[in-house]
Order: C-alpha cells, then structure tokens, then sequence
C-alpha cells in the first residue's frame, strides 16, 4: 500500500496515518501544557536532549556519559515533573465520549471559543468594590489558557452568569461558599470554593496571608489572572504570573483587568504593571501605585 515515496523514503498510508496521529498527540500535548510552568521544563528538556546528541555526535565521551546518565532515567525524571499535568491527561481520558464537554476535541474547542467572548467586568467590578467596602475576603481567579479544571473540581461547580448579587452572595461571611475562590471562564462562574494552591516561597513578605499565597501559587503554576480583597483591610491586589500587586484603587484594578482581559496579550504584564508592581524576588517587595505604607499589614 504504497502511497509516495521521498527519494530513498517508501511512505505508505499506515505510515501517513501514523505520523499524523503523533503529530495530533504532540498538538494536544502542547495545547495541555501551554501557558504553565510545565512548558517551560519541558522545553529545557528537549534542551538537554538535543545537547545529549551534539556531545554524542562531537564524540566528547565525558559529557556523553554525563548526560547519557541523565538520559537513562528521562521517563522517571518526566514522570516527577509533569505528575500534574499527566494526572489531567488521564482525567480528561477518563471524561472522554467525543460529546462530552471535557473532551480533548469538541469539548477544548467550545471552551477556546468561550474564553475568546468578551467578558463582562462590570459586574465584577462593582463586586469587588462592595467586598473591599465591607472587608469581605475573596479570591476572583480568571482562566486564560491554561486549563484550571482540576482546580475547579475541588469546589461546587455553579456555571452561572456572573452578577454582582451572586458574587457578593458567594463571598458573603456567612455563605457556605464563601471559603475558598471562585473560578470565572469566559462570561461564566464556572465553580465556587475551590482549593489553591499555596505558594511555598520563603520570600513572601509575612504580611501577605493564607489568601495572597494561594493567589500568588495557581500564578506560578498557570497563566490565571487573580483577584485578592484582604479579610482584614479591604485591600485590592491583583496576582499574575507569580507576581503580585498590592493595595491597588479600583480604578488602577479596571486599567490592568482592561489591559490583561480584554485586549490580546503577551506573556508578561503590561507596562503600567510593570511601573505599579516590583516583582517578588529575594527581598523585594511588590507594591501598587497606591500603596501608601508598603510595611502595614494586608
């Protein structure tokens, strides 16, 4: 069954079929892992890989035994690494049936297509400003390109259209619900109560609680943009990226969601939030513009 051949090469259609399956396996792959940190470790080992096979072709027997040792324990050494992301991989595996709406096909396409709809902040907005008045804490995470469905998982799914009342309501002392976050994609409230996880970074200055940890890990670990309101002040921060902006005015908050949600995006933060907010990085502190006192507690 031969269907080509290129110069010495027989390609037949199982081998076409073949190649086009991987080339499938890789796309989803990819989709997976875009935009966490995961990419980021997989593409520094591709990178020892194709250094493995320079040193080896070069004939440098030292670094090729070096490496060749690394090499030799790749798949264990890949298994520690992505143990989150293989664990969403057998889990969406697990939800398949092509119709269901978790599938790695029909189900990924309706969500890329949820996500591009232009979200409302309006109501959010107004949210946030009536939960800082009152110093309610909350957690508002916004899915971007990584999927949070494991996060999501972990609380009550709600899938509602986003209100001022339902969020004040979910966030409310006295709510069931109010313990936790609560996960928006695209124009919906997709769940509410869902666990983080909490940054373990020794270098988050002591003022910052259990709240602003957590914002500051699901940003470390995914491209989710994140809404902090202080249980004890009030204060506004907005997390992105494992960086974390401090006491912002509501105005400054609606410039940088405007910004990050609803014009395209690059991989870092706009200017005006690289001008409000200092990385968290060794002993530096990140605060906002309206950070008066940057020692005084969140």
């Amino acid at each position: 069954m031969l269907a080509f051949a290129v110069g010495f090469l027989e390609i037949t259609w199982v081998d076409a079929v073949d190649i086009a399956l991987v080339a499938f396996l890789l796309y989803q792959l990819y989709r997976l892992l875009k935009g966490s940190v995961a990419i980021t470790i997989f593409f520094g080992y591709l990178a020892i890989y194709f250094l493995y096979l320079l040193v080896k072709a070069l004939e440098m027997k030292l670094l090729t035994e070096i490496l060749g040792q690394f090499m030799g324990v790749g798949v264990i050494a890949l298994l520690i690494l992505f143990q989150q992301e293989i664990r969403k991989f057998l889990q969406l595996v697990g939800k398949t049936a092509f119709l269901n709406n978790q599938n790695l096909l029909f189900g990924r396409l309706r969500r890329d297509l949820s996500l591009q709809r232009r979200i409302d902040l309006v109501p959010i907005l107004d949210a946030v400003k009536t939960l800082a008045a009152s110093q309610t804490g909350a957690l508002i995470v916004f899915e971007q390109q990584a999927d949070l469905q494991l996060f999501a998982d972990s609380g009550d799914k709600l899938d509602a259209v986003i209100s001022k009342r339902l969020l004040v309501s979910v966030f409310g002392k006295a709510s069931p619900l109010h313990d936790g976050a609560v996960i928006i994609v695209g124009n919906r409230l997709c769940a509410a109560r869902c666990i983080l996880p909490v940054s373990e970074r020794q270098d988050i200055p002591a003022r910052f609680g259990l709240r602003h940890r957590a914002a500051i890990g699901l940003t470390e670990t995914t491209d989710a943009i994140v809404v902090v309101i202080s249980e004890e002040t009030g204060q506004i921060s907005l997390a992105k990226g494992g960086n974390i902006q401090h006491n912002l005015s509501l105005q400054e908050l609606r410039t940088q969601l405007n910004a990050l949600l609803l014009q395209p995006t690059e991989e870092t933060a706009p200017q005006s939030a690289q001008k409000e907010g200092v990385k968290i990085n060794g002993t530096e502190v990140p605060v906002g513009q309206g950070n008066a006192e940057v020692g005084r507690k969140a």
